[in-house]
């Protein structure tokens, strides 16, 4: 079975059709960039060109930037602060003409990794953080969800850990790769004395540059890069849409 995920991100909305019985995809990756601003109506037109690009007439999952409840957007992290209180579900749908499934973006990401990446069969508390123009978390306990996680968004030492955290934050800042692994460092110690997970999964676009980084890293949990690398988010947003197949 075969479902079309698109993942809309900060910097560029990128779809692909995937087998959700295996995960993978089928066709090549579309990217598109993500409209200045990132504000609806223009990130709606360039969803329906991600649609259109795979001449596609069925569901669609979405995973989206943002805390979302019932296909609204709560939150807007990295994009335009008017999609909060946005019928996000309701606005792509009419865009692609095609049932569609919306969900946060760092946790369609968590979805594939557990399904189908280096979280598949693993036992107790996972966490999953997507590094890139901003830091996305999942979190899972015995393989179920616990929606719309933001905690990228924690405070540490008086700011949004994504400030400094973040892979947008070691290029806007020119950081060392060294100077930036301290920061990351932080952040996720930081998490792990609260959730105490078994198992942390680190994925996003800067996970192709880990053995710049994980080595430098000492916590108490296993610490693995993403199967899925920046596809991930693809996967899981695939994924969530099952339940619109008829």
């Amino acid at each position: 079975m075969e479902i079309l995920g698109i993942d809309i991100g900060g910097t560029g909305i990128k779809g692909a059709i995937v087998n959700i019985e295996t995960g993978e995809l089928t066709q090549e990756r579309f990217r598109v960039v993500t409209p200045e601003g990132a504000k609806p109506d223009p990130v709606a037109q360039a969803v329906a060109e991600v649609s259109q690009h795979f001449n596609w007439n069925g569901p669609i999952g979405f995973g989206f930037p943002a805390a979302i409840q019932h296909g609204v957007a709560l939150t807007a992290a990295n994009i335009s602060k008017k999609w909060m209180g946005t019928d996000v579900a309701g606005l792509f749908s009419r865009a692609t003409g095609c049932p569609v499934c919306v969900l946060n973006d760092a946790d369609a990401a968590g979805l594939a990794e557990m399904q189908f990446g280096a979280g598949r069969d693993q036992n107790g508390v996972v966490l999953i953080v997507t590094i890139g123009t901003g830091l996305g978390t999942a979190l899972f306990t015995e393989g179920v969800l616990l929606p719309n996680a933001e905690l990228g968004h924690i405070e540490i030492n008086g700011q949004d850990a994504e400030i400094a955290a973040s892979d947008a934050a070691r290029k806007r800042n020119d950081l060392s790769w060294d100077v930036w692994a301290k920061e990351l460092n932080l952040y996720l110690g930081t998490l792990e004395r609260l959730l105490w997970p078994e198992l942390i999964i680190l994925g996003g676009g800067v996970i192709k540059k880990r053995e710049r980084f994980l080595p430098l890293l000492t916590l108490k949990a296993k610490v693995v890069p993403a199967q899925f690398l920046n596809d991930a988010g693809i996967v899981g947003a695939a994924l969530s849409a099952r339940s619109l197949v008829p």
